[in-house]
């Protein structure tokens, strides 16, 4: 596996999906006992940071030890930014309206098929992001010019995410904002800044894995994640909602790019 070692990396991948079926049944048993499948969107960030932690554990002594800080700290960073900033907002608030949803349209015990649809999904999904992440602690060798430029990249898409959430959240707490839509700052220049951001992320995570060949073959992992931003329960999802509920966004759609920031039209 290009100096790879493929016992202890095939070791990983299991201590992996053990450590996220632990973080989503206690997260499954939390969501009981509020009553409120909600908690499992600050799973999601959490779980990465877990599985970098869990990865940079195993990896002691076989991956590149530079390397493997810097995944670590870049995964968490990412994770518990997001799993922080995602709790603040839902604090003290009810179902998510997504999940009422999904638990109306049940087919018997609705918390069972929450677990179905919504736990168990997110788990392997999470798995299989973060895949980059956990062959980038196995390879030997120092950071090379493509781990740096992911480095960069990751940054860009920090900057996007974080940046993008703080300005939306501002423009919700204010009263004078009430039924509109948020077309200011980087807002101004693609109408999900944030969900623009966690792709990029993952694309200069997948990077730090691509110092050596062996990492091209978790390329499928930034894409699948993109795909969900972009075409599968981001976006899509939440612009049907703002269609319905914000009067002014079908003209604020027409002249601010989809994804990629760009300048407004018109």
């Amino acid at each position: 596996m290009s100096g790879v070692p493929a016992g202890p990396f095939l070791a990983n991948l299991l201590y992996a999906a053990l450590a996220v079926v632990a973080l989503f049944a206690v997260t499954f048993a939390v969501a009981l006992r509020q009553r409120r499948h909600v908690v499992v969107d600050v799973a999601w960030g959490t779980g990465f940071a877990v599985i970098a932690a869990v990865s940079h554990l195993a990896s002691a002594g076989h991956g590149d030890g530079a390397r493997r800080l810097v995944v670590l700290v870049l995964t968490a960073a990412w994770g518990l930014r997001l799993a922080w900033h995602i709790g603040r907002r839902s604090r003290g608030k009810g179902e998510d309206p997504r999940y009422e949803a999904l638990l109306r349209k049940a087919k018997g015990n609705p918390d069972l098929h929450a677990l179905r649809s919504v736990y168990l999904v997110q788990a392997a999904v999470m798995w299989f992001v973060s895949l980059p992440v956990q062959l980038a602690m196995y390879e030997p060798g120092g950071l090379g010019p493509v781990g740096y430029a992911g480095i960069a990249l990751w940054a860009v898409g920090l900057f996007f995410e974080a940046v993008g959430d703080h300005q939306l959240s501002r423009f919700a707490a204010d009263p004078a904002n009430k039924g509109q839509v948020m077309d200011r700052g980087l807002w101004r220049y693609t109408r999900h800044p944030n969900y623009f951001g966690d792709a990029t992320v993952w694309w200069g995570l997948f990077l730090l894995a691509c110092d050596q060949w062996i990492g091209l073959a978790t390329v499928l992992s930034p894409l699948l994640m993109s795909f969900f931003l972009v075409k599968g329960t981001g976006k899509p999802l939440l612009e049907r909602r703002m269609a319905r509920t914000r009067p002014g966004y079908a003209g604020y759609a027409a002249r601010t790019s989809g994804f990629l920031p760009l300048p407004p039209r018109g």
